[in-house]
């Protein structure tokens, strides 16, 4: 049942198929290899000696779980247990993680995590820094729209899907630093959507499949509705910040950010910021300070009113092309 997937950069080998990951045919060398359904076996000889790293009381993305991290064999690996009972353990390299789950949940339910803060982490550890984003494609340009849990990246992408913009990434925005620039790179081609955004994007709450029968999210299957997925990277050509939603009748409202300010909030709104350790802060702190001076910010203040994303769309696309024509 071995599969073979390509995602955030990553030629993943898999044990068994990965739900929402496209089957890949390069099976070449693997970058991750993920073991389903089965835990190390020297795991139960580590456990009197795990050393307590990190809790997560708070959930990353509003409905996640909290989380308990652990060190094992001497920090080598990383055990990671959601109070659901959903586990994980990750070697240091971020080169092979193994997963189970209780018999209540379902291997659905644990991708759920795996291709969210498991996959995450796993690219910090291997020197990538990530945002808490979502990105779409206009041209041959990376858009990234990034904001904390509850903003409305998903949402806002959803919308630019239907407009026949292609998605690059969902929640997740994985950083390739080339130097002179900063590229994108595709996640997966799903976006996970709150009923009441599928309300608003589609004209009924339930107009789109459960992700899983035990989340209440669904899901937008953007290949199996027809929308446009970019399966390549691309550089990021600048980055829309969404701000608290406001009932203004101005609304939706753009400003310009700066270099300094933008920093602060890329720096908080990076992606499993509660994982990380002071050498994996300070490479995303460099990274972040050359963005922000090489990639324009903006902050946009969203209608309180859902349905009027249309125009915050066109809003950003309208305020992107004066960007470029200004080059």
């Amino acid at each position: 049942m071995t599969q073979y997937h390509l995602v955030y950069g990553l030629r993943i080998k898999a044990s068994h198929p990965i739900p929402g990951l496209e089957p890949s045919s390069e099976e070449t060398r693997a970058d991750l290899k993920v073991l389903l359904g089965r835990m190390p076996d020297w795991l139960e000889g580590s456990l009197t000696s795990a050393q307590n790293w990190r809790t997560s009381v708070v959930p990353d993305d509003g409905s996640l779980p909290g989380l308990h991290t652990w060190l094992l064999n001497e920090g080598r690996y990383f055990r990671m247990v959601y109070s659901d009972g959903t586990a994980f353990v990750v070697d240091r390299s971020g080169k092979t993680v193994w997963a189970s789950w209780p018999d209540t949940l379902t291997l659905e339910d644990t991708a759920t995590y795996l291709l969210g803060p498991v996959f995450g982490f796993l690219l910090r550890l291997r020197g990538v820094t990530c945002l808490h984003a979502s990105a779409i494609a206009v041209g041959d340009q990376a858009i990234v729209l990034l904001g904390p849990a509850g903003a409305g990246k998903s949402t806002t992408a959803g919308a630019f899907a239907k407009l026949g913009c292609p998605v690059l990434s969902e929640d997740v925005v994985a950083l390739d630093d080339q130097g002179d620039r900063f590229l994108a790179q595709p996640g997966y081609p799903i976006i996970r959507l709150w009923s009441e955004s599928v309300d608003a994007l589609y004209g009924a709450p339930d107009a789109l499949p459960l992700l899983t029968p035990n989340w209440d999210k669904r899901y937008l299957d953007l290949i199996g509705k027809g929308y446009p997925f970019q399966q390549r990277p691309l550089p990021v050509a600048a980055i829309y910040i969404l701000d608290e939603r406001r009932d203004d009748p101005a609304a939706p409202l753009i400003e310009v950010v700066a270099p300094q300010a933008g920093l602060v909030t890329l720096v908080a709104n990076a992606y499993t910021n509660y994982l990380l350790a002071h050498e994996m802060r300070a490479r995303e702190f460099d990274l972040l300070g050359r963005l922000v001076k090489t990639v324009p910010l903006r902050r946009i203040t969203p209608h309180s009113d859902i349905k009027r994303l249309p125009d915050l769309c066109q809003m950003i696309l309208d305020d992107f092309d004066s960007l470029n024509q200004a080059k």
